[in-house]
């Protein structure tokens, strides 16, 4: 789930545009995540990250959470003009908003009336004035204000334990000071996030054509004239739109929500086009489904775990992806879910699992983001502009950073990580709600070459040739339930020990190129084995991590 928000918030460790400089804002991130495993309700998920600041004696988490809104490209160019970007920048938030949690298509307003929709210029222009109060400069690298120090929640537990101890001791004495002490160099760890919060009131316009500088008529912060009015009591302001956006008689958002959370769980949509339920988006496949499911929403208080539980306990949810030929021509396309879909599985979650199985995997929660492996080279030959920061390149984790989940992995817009990218990942430059699916030869190629899963073959070998059992039948059993979940057929089986043979007497034929294979990549592994006998388990595990029901939910 918290991938899929981070596609559409624009989440990136860089600030884009030529430059595309490192920036911090990974502590948001780690916001989302805790947000999630906390099941906090969504609509108060959706408030703080919309006007967290402005709720009446916010915590510090609540203003953290609308760095939403400030994970935008932002651009630091000599010579750019501060107001052009600045505009830009809430022209970007507001278009983000309308995506996410509307699935409307405003960006079309902008410059002229929605040719389809109806939405006004002046529409767009009164949304735009909801954010058009925060402080924030048009023109800046990397971080600006205004931002905010948060503690994880790990990290506040140690400084809670240094208050306990120092305030339990006289302040005049040694040790309180160099619990002090103690306490100051732990703030300095806690990174500086950007977040939103008001400034100097300016006035609005609609702006002619877009252009930051062709003020037309004046507008108010306000609603799109066709959708709902909001109830009179609330503030004209972001807290106000918040509020309306998550009103239980508002019925577009609950269901744009539902429509995500269902392709969470099914990978396909109630609503085909979650980016557009506007007139040219297409209509529901279920829309009685579709509107229980939302209501239900709301009447469980907007509580995400309890939904996904009731749609997981679906028979519909729980069908086999088993097709036969009568389901194929009534419903060819999974349309009316006749069966499970069949899709390949996620950029992030098919190294997860690729990590997971081989038992590489680091669980660890929350931090600054990792750098795995990347191939060598690829910033310093793709990279442009003035900037320092890459000049030293990509330089991979060499620790656990290297196998955490993909969720925590480096992410600069200009040159994304290419693992992710060729299984579909946007670059995030721009809010994205719906992935593409593709199905290349290149996404096989990367299974059996990259690093990472390499690293993760060779791991399942070594465990392979630890395990009870020394035959070839058992070792290859195991290897192969350990990935798949079962057990092998015997057609299966043959063919996975036949092939085994043929690497044996490949490598065998050239131990040294055996050992060099062993060598390479970042895990080693104990010299007491055999590496003939290691290698050739090696790439029998990458062929069976390359399967299509491995690298497929069904």
């Amino acid at each position: 789930m918290a991938v899929c928000w981070l596609d559409g918030a624009r989440y990136s460790d860089t600030d884009g545009y030529q430059d595309d400089e490192p920036r911090t804002m990974w502590r948001w991130r780690e916001w989302v995540i805790d947000a999630f495993n906390d099941n906090q309700p969504f609509n108060e998920f959706t408030r703080d990250q919309i006007a967290g600041d402005l709720v009446p004696n916010p915590r510090p988490e609540q203003i953290l959470a609308t760095g939403f809104h400030r994970n935008n490209r932002t651009n630091g160019e000599g010579g750019s003009i501060d107001e052009e970007f600045r505009v830009e920048y809430i022209a970007d938030r507001v278009i983000t908003l309308c995506t996410v949690w509307l699935g409307l298509t405003m960006e079309c307003a902008r410059c002229h009336d929605h040719k389809y929709d109806e939405f006004t210029q002046v529409d767009f222009y009164r949304l735009f004035a909801y954010f058009n109060e925060t402080a924030e400069p048009g023109v800046y690298r990397r971080s600006a204000p205004p931002t905010i120090k948060v503690p994880s929640r790990s990290l506040q537990q140690q400084l809670n334990a240094l208050d306990r101890q120092r305030d339990a001791l006289p302040k005049s004495i040694p040790e309180s000071e160099v619990l002090q002490k103690a306490r100051e160099e732990l703030w300095k760890g806690v990174p500086e996030t950007m977040c939103l919060q008001d400034g100097t009131w300016r006035e609005s316009f609609v702006l002619l054509r877009g252009q930051y500088d062709m003020q037309g008529a004046v507008v108010t912060a306000g609603l799109p004239a066709s959708l709902r009015p909001p109830k009179p009591a609330l503030p004209p302001n972001r807290l106000g739109l918040a509020e309306w956006l998550t009103d239980p008689e508002n019925p577009l958002v609950a269901r744009v929500a539902i429509n995500r959370l269902w392709h969470i769980q099914f990978r396909q949509w109630l609503v085909e086009t979650p980016e557009d339920f506007g007139s040219q988006g297409e209509l529901p496949t279920h829309p009685e489904l579709l509107d229980w499911l939302s209501m239900e929403y709301v009447r469980l208080g907007w509580n995400t775990k309890a939904i996904q539980r009731r749609i997981a306990c679906s028979a519909t949810y729980r069908q086999s992806s088993k097709s036969s030929p009568e389901m194929l021509e009534q419903d060819p396309t999974n349309r009316f879910l006749a069966r499970c879909r069949r899709e390949r599985l996620s950029a992030e979650t098919l190294r997860d699992q690729t990590l997971a199985v081989s038992g590489l995997l680091v669980t660890t929660l929350g931090g600054p983001s990792v750098k795995p492996f990347q191939p060598e080279g690829l910033w310093q030959d793709l990279a442009s502009g003035s900037s320092s920061a890459y000049r030293d390149g990509y330089q991979a984790d060499q620790g656990p950073g290297r196998y955490r989940r993909s969720l925590y992995g480096f992410l600069r817009r200009t040159i994304p990580p290419p693992g992710m990218s060729l299984f579909d990942a946007p670059d995030r430059e721009v809010c994205v709600v719906r992935r593409a699916s593709t199905n290349t030869p290149l996404q096989a190629l990367a299974i059996m070459n990259d690093e990472t899963y390499l690293d993760a073959a060779r791991l399942l070998a070594f465990r392979t040739l630890s395990a009870d059992g020394f035959d070839l039948e058992t070792r290859t059993r195991f290897l192969f339930k350990t990935v798949t979940c079962r057990n092998p057929r015997t057609p299966e089986l043959q063919s996975l020990m036949s092939g085994w043979h043929e690497y044996h007497a490949s490598f065998q034929a050239a131990p040294d190129q055996a050992s060099l294979f062993m060598q390479s990549g970042a895990i080693r592994l104990p010299e007491d084995y055999d590496p003939v006998e290691l290698a050739s388990f090696t790439v029998l595990a990458n062929v069976i991590l390359n399967l299509d029901e491995v690298v497929t939910r069904e």
